[in-house]
């Protein structure tokens, strides 16, 4: 596919123009002239320079890639009928969609950027965290800087000694048959060649603790409804789990809660505390 650069340049302005800071979290200002957003404003909401973004808008400037068209489409809070467009125009197929996709909804995220005071995650179908509230970074600690196989916690579980650090011991046993019977259940529903499929066959190569409870054929194997943590700084936490599900791209927001006025609530208003501490 060939990039067509005028259309590719008059969708980034109309998009970036029907915009509001507000819309993306920053802060209006005093002095704003511009009808949308700033050329800046997107680029930094991108993660590339203000130059490269501008260029695009100009028609000129490099082919972009997927991964940087990617980037601009989650800045920019498009849906994916929208992303898809977009690459369209930058001369490259959308990607199949379902599970492996990595596109937060724009509703999703919304969501999540209302729960500041509450610990919160989207995470895929493999348990690869895409985003965090801030209070849950403070609780688990950053997620997405994991990469390779490691974005999956299933895997984490089997191959880093750390990640159970998080994790009351009593529910250790537990835990090692819901992580292997949810990637059975997932490389049974996406097949042979899927990267559930992979995950597996990493793991069962790499822990014996795992081709066990892999053998053992469980599937349907769930949590128990309350978690139990054991956080670095605050110590033991009771919290619930609540899930909403994005069936478009199988992704999960996960929020986690404490009992109104428990110990482990006021943990998490000492929690809130700390993550205030980080961001600023």
């Amino acid at each position: 596919m060939v990039i067509d650069r005028a259309g590719l340049a008059e969708f980034l302005r109309r998009r970036r123009e029907s915009l509001q800071p507000e819309d993306v979290g920053l802060p209006r200002g005093s002095r704003r002239r511009t009808g949308g957003l700033r050329r800046e404003e997107v680029a930094s909401l991108c993660h590339m320079s203000a130059d490269y973004y501008a260029r695009l808008e100009r028609e000129r400037g490099p082919h972009p890639s997927v991964q940087m068209i990617t980037s601009i489409a989650q800045g920019l809070g498009l849906c994916l009928d929208e992303r898809d467009h977009l690459l369209r125009l930058s001369g490259h197929n959308p990607p199949a969609r379902g599970a492996a996709g990595e596109h937060v909804s724009p509703g999703l995220l919304r969501i999540l950027d209302c729960l500041d005071d509450s610990p919160a995650e989207i995470v895929t179908e493999l348990g690869e965290t895409l985003r965090q509230s801030p209070l849950g970074i403070a609780l688990t600690g950053d997620r997405t800087r994991h990469t390779g196989p490691a974005r999956s916690i299933g895997y984490r579980w089997f191959t880093d000694p750390t990640t159970r650090q998080l994790y009351d011991p009593d529910d250790h046993t537990l835990l090692t048959r819901t992580f292997a019977a949810g990637l059975r259940h997932v490389a049974a529903l996406r097949g042979p060649g899927s990267r559930a499929a992979q995950l597996a066959d990493l793991l069962l190569g790499q822990s014996d603790e795992f081709r066990e409870a892999w053998n053992a054929h469980e599937v349907g194997v769930r949590p128990v409804a309350v978690k139990r943590l054991v956080h670095p700084e605050v110590g033991a936490l009771e919290l619930t789990c609540q899930s909403l599900l994005d069936p478009d791209q199988s992704h999960r927001l996960l929020v986690f809660a404490a009992v109104p006025g428990s110990e482990s609530d006021e943990k998490l208003q000492q929690l809130s505390v700390i993550a205030a501490r980080t961001c600023d």
